[in-house]
């Protein structure tokens, strides 16, 4: 039988997920994984280099086709941590802002928030590897994942995305859902959801097989179960439907 690829993010906050797929006895020979940065998993889910991934919302409306398989996610419902804007000044100061390169939806979610919520009009810039550095004055940086646990006290200001837009809308917020871009069988997608299910159970576990991030076991706990939100409920549902709206207004105003 032909090998379910499946593209997930290499990140501190899905490596429960990453232990439960590859400790799952009935997945061991029916899965092949790669680890990317969201933007890749973007990218290699579009194009159809794997079957399923660990994708930012974001891409969805790019998708010719695609199927929400799990009821797991990366969410947060109130300050996720390790999604932020990064300034030297306040917003209403900030004249340019950096999107990192590893982001799809965190990059999107800023530009909403800079045009709807806080009502501020900044220039974009396309970030390559090392932009961190190019935050200063005002110029900002929208930095997103495990880099964010080294650089939240250098900066002045430090502006978490889920905890704004929960601010405007009193809602949750979803980074990434498991999509494929074609039906799967039922049967895979059992065992897939309770492979999510047992590493979830599992994190402590999690954090010892995957020794990422350089800070203390307990601080990487505490993020797990404080700040992510693992479960694609109804309000989270809704507010990817209010976002995913906000993107089509923006494109069409373009």
């Amino acid at each position: 039988m032909e090998k379910v690829k499946i593209s997930i993010v290499s990140y501190l906050n899905s490596i429960p997920f990453l232990y439960g797929l590859e400790n799952s006895p009935s997945l061991k020979n029916q899965i092949e994984i790669s680890k990317d940065i969201p933007s890749k998993t973007a990218a290699k889910l579009k194009n159809r280099e794997v079957d399923l991934g660990l994708v930012p919302v974001a891409i969805l409306p790019q998708l010719n086709d695609y199927h929400i398989v799990s009821d797991y996610c990366i969410g947060a419902n109130g300050p996720v941590k390790s999604v932020v804007l990064l300034s030297e000044v306040p917003l209403n100061k900030i004249e340019k802002v950096y999107l990192d390169y590893h982001s799809r939806t965190s990059v999107n979610l800023c530009k909403v928030l800079c045009k709807y919520f806080w009502n501020i009009q900044v220039e974009f810039l396309e970030a390559e590897e090392g932009f961190e550095k190019s935050i200063k004055e005002t110029i900002a940086g929208v930095v997103i994942g495990d880099r964010t646990f080294q650089l939240n006290n250098k900066f002045t200001y430090r502006f978490d995305l889920a905890e704004e837009w929960h601010k405007w809308k009193n809602l949750p917020f979803v980074f990434a859902a498991w999509v494929s871009n074609h039906p799967l069988e039922e049967s895979f997608l059992n065992h897939f959801n309770n492979a999510l299910k047992e590493g979830l159970v599992k994190k402590e576990l999690a954090i010892e097989n995957y020794p990422v991030l350089n800070i203390e076991k307990k601080d990487k706990v505490e993020y797990l179960n404080k700040y992510i939100d693992y479960h694609l409920d109804a309000s989270k549902k809704e507010s990817m439907n209010v976002f995913l709206n906000y993107l089509k207004e923006m494109q069409d105003d373009n």
